[in-house]
C-alpha cells in the first residue's frame, strides 16, 4: 500500500481516537460509511463522464443515477465543504436517510445504510476526517490497493480487548491454508455462514484470481504483509533464501480470466453474519475489493427466524469456509429443522449447517474446537458418524492451542471434507475410507509471546508449508493415499516424531468416531537401558542408604530423646 494512504489512514484513526470513536469495530464501521459515500461520489462522476461522452450507457441498465437532480445536495462532492454543526446534522440527518431510502434505485446500498447511525459527534473531528477522506482518490486504485486499505484498517481490531474478538478474525496463516486445501475455482459458489469481516471470502477470491492470471503478473507476498518485508529490509526473495519455509500466498491481475468471468466470480460469493456491524464491515471488504454484488446478508444460519429465504435454505454450495462461533446455546424451538443435529449447541449447529448447505462434490474447511472432535454426548458422536459415513472426511488438521491467542487460548483443529457426487441413499459402506491426520506444532507465531496485540511472528518455524506440500502429493492420489504412518503405530527408538499419520474408517468406528488427532498419534518406543544389574542393586542400595540417613537427621530434629534411643543398640553392636 502506498505509503501516503498508510499516513493519511494513520492520521484518521489517530482523529478518530482521539474523538471518543475508540472502539475498533465501531471505528472501522464509521470510516467504511465515509469512505463508501466518497466511492459513490465517484463512480457517480465515472458515470456522468461516460454518458458525456456516449450516450448508450443506459443499454447496459446501469445508467440510473443515485443522485438526480434533487438529490444531488447528497452527494460527497457538494457537502464536503460544510463545517460545524453543520455538518454533523447534515450527514447524520439527511445523507444517511437517503441512502437507506434507496431500496430500488440501488438496493445493496440502501442495505449498507439501514440503521446506519453517524457516531462522530464532535464537528471538528469529523471535518477534519472528511478531508483526509477526500485526498484519497479511490476511482484510480486497482482492487488490490483498495483491498489493502481495508486490511490495514482491520489490523486495528487486534487493540480491541476481550475474547470475543476471536469470532472475527481468522489468522491470516490458518485462512491462506484452508483456502489452499479446498482450492476454489471459477464456477464454484463459496460460502460462509459466519463471515464476520469477510477474510475467508477474500482469500477465496484472491486465490481464483491468482489462478486466472499471467505467471509473470502474479504477486507473492508473505503471510505477514507487505509491510513486514519493508520492515526487514527485504526483498521477497531474499525473505525465502534466509527463511526457506516462509509461508506465502498469491495475488493477480485476473488477466486470462473468461468473458464475463468477473461478474460471475463475484455473484458467487455468499457471505451470512448475524451482527449488522460485522455485515456492514464485510460488505465494505467486498466493495474494496471489486466485488460490488457480492451477497453480503445479515442473517442467523442457525435459527427458524434468522432471516432466512426459501431460496437461502435451498442453495447448495460447492466451497466453503468458516470458522464459526465456539460458544453458545439455542433455545430449542429456534433452532432450524432441517439440520443434522438435535443439539442446541452452535458449534455443532454450524457444522450440521455446513454439511446440510454442501453441494454434491463440493469441499468444506472448517475450524472447529477440540471438544467436537471427542465429545461423549450422543449429540456430538451421532453427527461425527454421519460426517464419516456420508460425507468423505479427507483430514483433521490439529492446530497450536495458542493459534487464537490473545483473544482465546480454546484447541482447535480443521476438518476438510466433501460431499459424494453420486448419491448414497442405500449405501452400505462408508464415504470415508480413510483419514488423514496432521498436527501442526508451529503456525509461524510464538504460542506464548504477545506484543502490540497480536502474536509474535516467528516465519521460521512454521509447519504449514509441509502441511501443504504433503497435502499436494495426497490430492495426487485421488486421495486415496495419505501421507505418514499408520495410527497408533509404534516407532523404532530415536525414531523423529512424525507429522502426520492416518486411521481407516473401522479404527476410527472402534473409537466412538473419535476424530481427536491425539488419538491415533504413533508412539517412538524408548530405548533401553543395557546396564549391568549388579551395579543397579548397588545404586538402589546406596540411595536406600541415603534415604535413612536423611530421615534419622530430621528425627534428631523434631524428637532427639527417641533417635538417641533409636542410635543405642547400634552403638552398642558397634562396641562388641
Amino acid at each position: 500500500m502506498d505509503i501516503q494512504v498508510r499516513q493519511t489512514l494513520d492520521r484518521i484513526t489517530n482523529m478518530l481516537f482521539a474523538g471518543g470513536v475508540n472502539n475498533p469495530i465501531t471505528y472501522i464501521e464509521q470510516l467504511s460509511y465515509l469512505i463508501y459515500l466518497k466511492m459513490l461520489d465517484e463512480e457517480e462522476a465515472r458515470r456522468a463522464g461516460l454518458q458525456a461522452r456516449l450516450l448508450g450507457e443506459e443499454a447496459n441498465g446501469n445508467a440510473q443515477p443515485l443522485f438526480p437532480e434533487q438529490a444531488e445536495r447528497y452527494r460527497w462532492s457538494n457537502w464536503r465543504f460544510k463545517s460545524g454543526e453543520e455538518l454533523v446534522k447534515f450527514v447524520r440527518d439527511e445523507v444517511f436517510p437517503y441512502m437507506a431510502s434507496l431500496v430500488k434505485e440501488a438496493p445493496r446500498v440502501a442495505v449498507y445504510f439501514q440503521d446506519a447511525r453517524l457516531e462522530v459527534d464532535d464537528p471538528a473531528v469529523l471535518k477534519q476526517v472528511v478531508d483526509e477522506i477526500d485526498t484519497i482518490q479511490f476511482s484510480k486504485m486497482g482492487p488490490d490497493a483498495k483491498g489493502d486499505i481495508f486490511e490495514y484498517l482491520l489490523t486495528y481490531l487486534s487493540t480491541m480487548e476481550g475474547a470475543l474478538l476471536g469470532q472475527f478474525r481468522t489468522p491470516k496463516q490458518i485462512r491462506a491454508m484452508m483456502v489452499a486445501m479446498v482450492d476454489p475455482d471459477l464456477g464454484d459458489t463459496i460460502f460462509d455462514p459466519a463471515c464476520g469481516t469477510g477474510g475467508f471470502l477474500i482469500d477465496a477470491v484472491e486465490h481464483v484470481l491468482a489462478r486466472y492470471s499471467s505467471p509473470e503478473l502474479v504477486k507473492e507476498a508473505p503471510i505477514y504483509g507487505e509491510t513486514w518485508l519493508e520492515n526487514k529490509g527485504w526483498t521477497l526473495e531474499e525473505a525465502k533464501r534466509q527463511i526457506p519455509n516462509l509461508q506465502t500466498y498469491k495475488r493477480g491481475p485476473a488477466d486470462r480470466i473468461p468473458t464475463g468471468g468477473w461478474e460471475m466470480l463475484e455473484r458467487s460469493v455468499y457471505g451470512f453474519d448475524v451482527s449488522r456491524q460485522m455485515m456492514r464491515i464485510a460488505m465494505m471488504n467486498m466493495v474494496l475489493h471489486g466485488l460490488r454484488n457480492a451477497n453480503i446478508k445479515r442473517a442467523n444460519t442457525l435459527s427458524e427466524t434468522g432471516g432466512l429465504t426459501d431460496e437461502d435454505l435451498k442453495r447448495r454450495y460447492r466451497v466453503i469456509l468458516s470458522n464459526p462461533p465456539f460458544a453458545g446455546v439455542l433455545p430449542k424451538d429456534s433452532i432450524r429443522k432441517d439440520l443434522p443435529t438435535k443439539s442446541k449447541k452452535s458449534e455443532l449447529l454450524f457444522l450440521g449447517v455446513m454439511m446440510q448447505a454442501l453441494a454434491p462434490g463440493g469441499r468444506c474447511a472448517v475450524v472447529l474446537p477440540e471438544g467436537v472432535l471427542f465429545g461423549s454426548t450422543s449429540a456430538h458422536r451421532d453427527l461425527r458418524r454421519k460426517l464419516v459415513h456420508e460425507f468423505e472426511l479427507l483430514a483433521v488438521v490439529s492446530l497450536p492451542a495458542g493459534v487464537f491467542k490473545p483473544y482465546a487460548g480454546v484447541k482447535t483443529s480443521v476438518l476438510v471434507f466433501r460431499k459424494p457426487k453420486a448419491e448414497r441413499v442405500h449405501a452400505t459402506e462408508p464415504a470415508t475410507q480413510k483419514v488423514w491426520f496432521y498436527e501442526v506444532r508451529n503456525d509461524g507465531y510464538d504460542p506464548d509471546r504477545v506484543a502490540g496485540g497480536g502474536r509474535v511472528e516467528t516465519p521460521e518455524a512454521n509447519d504449514i508449508p509441509a502441511l501443504l506440500a504433503a497435502w499436494k502429493a495426497y490430492k495426487a492420489s485421488g486421495f486415496r493415499e495419505p501421507p505418514g504412518v499408520e495410527a497408533n503405530a509404534v516407532l523404532e527408538p530415536g525414531t523423529e516424531p512424525p507429522a502426520c499419520w492416518w486411521a481407516d474408517v473401522e479404527r476410527i468406528a472402534e473409537n466412538d468416531y473419535s476424530l481427536s488427532a491425539g488419538r491415533y498419534k504413533p508412539l517412538v518406543r524408548k530405548e533401553r537401558r543395557q546396564e549391568d544389574p549388579g551395579e543397579l542393586i548397588e545404586e538402589l542400595l546406596d540411595l536406600e542408604h541415603r534415604i535413612a540417613a536423611g530421615l534419622m537427621d530430621l528425627l534428631r530434629e523434631v524428637d532427639p530423646e527417641r533417635a538417641a534411643q533409636r542410635n543405642a543398640p547400634k552403638m552398642e553392636e558397634e562396641m562388641k
